[in-house]
């Protein structure tokens, strides 16, 4: 199951979904929606969006948007949930934004540092468990696949050069 929001009160989550939907399964959309329309029609920010638990607004007005900061938390307090303070940032968008394992700058995206430090340590005991035998080529190759059309979105040919040159299969291994 994926964990985003895992601070959601289930009971509240549950009685919004009985008057709608018969199927007990956990959906953070039913769940967060009214807060997405809310957002749309009330707090009169630039824009608007959100992925899961992620969300952004976007004005050129700070005052605008530290006090629709503020609705926001209390309306995420109606629905039992909290905003992660030290994430909720407001800030221009020059000095880019955090957005789904990026940095979105207006002209171009990188991604974050984390994610790249991760996945490096991640690849070295992939290599090792590949030359010890513990994995497959396929297993290998289908995780660093799936991290390459991730960090594609992003101005990534120099990181991912660098990443790939540090973990090297060497004599013919594949």
């Amino acid at each position: 199951m994926v964990r985003h929001f895992p601070s959601i009160d289930h009971a509240v989550l549950r009685e919004r979904l009985a008057r709608r939907v018969a199927d007990p399964e956990f959906w953070s959309n039913v769940m967060l929606d009214p807060l997405d329309w809310f957002a749309h029609r009330s707090l009169r920010c630039g824009s608007y969006l959100r992925y899961v638990d992620d969300f952004a607004l976007f004005d050129d007005d700070k005052a605008q948007l530290w006090q629709a900061k503020q609705t926001l938390i209390e309306r995420l307090a109606g629905l039992r949930l909290t905003l992660h303070e030290p994430q909720a940032q407001v800030l221009p968008t020059r000095c880019g934004i955090p957005w789904l394992g990026f940095v979105v700058y207006p002209t171009h995206r990188l991604l974050k540092r984390r994610n790249a430090v991760n996945f490096s340590r991640r690849l070295q005991h992939l290599v090792q468990d590949y030359r010890a035998g513990r994995i497959s080529f396929a297993e290998l190759d289908a995780s660093v696949q799936g991290w390459i059309k991730h960090v594609r979105f992003a101005d990534s040919w120099g990181l991912r050069r660098h990443v790939f040159d540090s973990h090297p299969l060497r004599g013919g291994e594949g």
